[in-house]
């Protein structure tokens, strides 16, 4: 909570009058993301809304036991119905990637889901440890210098915050774990069904960085601190030296 705590206040993710929309897959993450956020809603000397959404892909999912443990915590929860699922039985070639697809369609239907209950604010629970991974993706795979932001506004107007950005991936498992949270894993993941490759370039980051920790302990502290120390001046982008 006091990193929660310093991550909202450098990046003011959550503000008075709020209404947010928690996207609630039931992870260890998105788990993680709403009871914190919960907690800072009794906490925070100012008042904000929250609404949990889980989205269902049309692939007959039972969440029943997510929908009871929202209930048991006082957490206001919907379930979003879309048809994604047949949508990529049309959309997606055989062998191919699918990440990018599924979160494109996620993302939209959390939109969708916003406007529907009148949140002008998308949580996700991304954290630390994806910025870093997507980080090094993007210099790897696309020679560009990326990750994920702490707050940013969607072209339809919605703000979208990353509370958990500056916490590691372990501590919210140890989260989850420690407070028995059930915790959906890839069983709900609509790929699990289709014949597709594995995001094979994320896992080989987790490696890469796993490695360089343990060699840099403090690799992940020295990442998050450059996140927010870019001298974008002494790149090799012409525009920036024009006297």
């Amino acid at each position: 909570m006091r990193q929660l705590g310093r991550t909202n206040a450098a990046f003011n993710l959550v503000e008075e009058g709020d209404r947010i929309l928690v996207g609630l897959s039931g992870g260890k993450d998105s788990l993680t993301l709403v009871h914190a956020m919960k907690e800072q809603q009794r906490r925070a000397p100012f008042n904000f809304e929250l609404v949990a959404v889980t989205v269902a892909y049309g692939m007959g999912e039972d969440f029943s036991a997510l929908i009871e443990h929202c209930k048991e915590h006082g957490i206001e929860h919907h379930i979003h119905d879309t048809n994604i699922y047949d949508t990529a039985k049309e959309k997606i070639r055989k062998n191919s990637s699918y990440c990018s697809f599924f979160s494109r369609m996620r993302r939209g239907s959390l939109y969708s889901a916003a406007e529907k209950f009148g949140c002008n604010k998308v949580a996700l629970g991304h954290h630390l440890d994806d910025a870093a991974e997507s980080f090094f993706m993007n210099l790897i795979y696309n020679g560009h210098l990326r990750s994920l932001a702490p707050k940013y506004r969607a072209d339809n107007g919605l703000v979208v915050i990353r509370p958990l950005i500056q916490m590691r991936e372990r501590q919210l498992a140890a989260a989850a774990h420690d407070n028995g949270w059930p915790t959906i894993g890839d069983e709900a993941c609509p790929s699990m069904r289709f014949d597709v490759k594995m995001p094979y370039a994320r896992a080989e980051m987790k490696t890469m960085l796993s490695e360089m920790e343990g060699k840099y302990p403090d690799l992940f502290t020295s990442i998050n601190a450059a996140f927010g120390h870019i001298s974008d001046d002494s790149f090799f982008d012409p525009e920036r030296f024009l006297l």
